[in-house]
Order: structure tokens, then sequence, then C-alpha cells
């Protein structure tokens, strides 16, 4: 498969799914999933799905715990609404990134903080 069709077969998959966890998964288990990327292989066999939870690690296991049990539904759903010859397994993986991102913005304002009173003084 071309790289151009794989990319749009990405986004049209996150989209998807996105959409799908705002509008249809109903588990409270799931608190404040997004989806942040989507990597189909090229056989169309796979597909890691990249997840982001706000909340501490009881939220993170909670949900994904609400995914796993939801990766029938998610799969059927994908199979009926995109155009698609193969509907890829789904692989449900946490990302991280924007909790590291956050972690480093308060250190950065920490840090910031301890340096402005001394300018204060001067």
């Amino acid at each position: 498969m071309q790289g151009k069709r794989l990319e749009r077969v990405n986004q049209l998959v996150k989209e998807e799914i996105s959409t799908l966890l705002l509008r249809e998964l109903k588990d409270p288990r799931l608190g404040f999933v997004t989806v942040t990327e989507v990597d189909v292989t090229p056989d169309l066999k796979q597909a890691k799905v990249y997840v982001s939870v706000l909340g501490p690690e009881e939220q993170w296991v909670s949900s994904f715990k609400a995914l796993e049990s939801a990766r029938g539904f998610v799969w059927s759903w994908l199979r009926k609404h995109l155009d698609l010859r193969v509907t890829p397994a789904l692989l449900f993986r946490p990302d991280r990134s924007m909790e590291h991102a956050a972690r480093m913005q308060a250190l950065l304002a920490g840090l910031q903080r301890e340096e402005s009173p001394g300018r204060e003084e001067d």
C-alpha cells in the first residue's frame, strides 16, 4: 500500500474511533480518553491505536479495561463504517507523551518561580 494511502487510512481510523469513543461508548470506566495516533500495518491486518487518558494511574487502568472490553464493538463499527477491504485488528496502546509534556511544563514553571524572587531584589 502506498504511503499517502496508508496515512489516509490511519487518519480515517483515528477519526472514526475518536467519534465512536465520544458519542457511542457509554462505559463509565472509560473516562476522558483521546486517540492520539493510529498506525495501521501496510497489509491492513493490525492497527495500533495510541490513546491518552486524563487522570491518575487508576484512571488509565480502568480506561484500558473499558477499551479492551469494547474492542470487538469498535472493530465491528469500523467494519460497517469504513470502506476497506480488510478491517484491521485493534491493539490499544498507552500514549503518555501528553502526560510527560505536562510534567516537564510543571517542572519548568517551578524553576521560573524559583528564579523570580531573586530578580525582584536587584
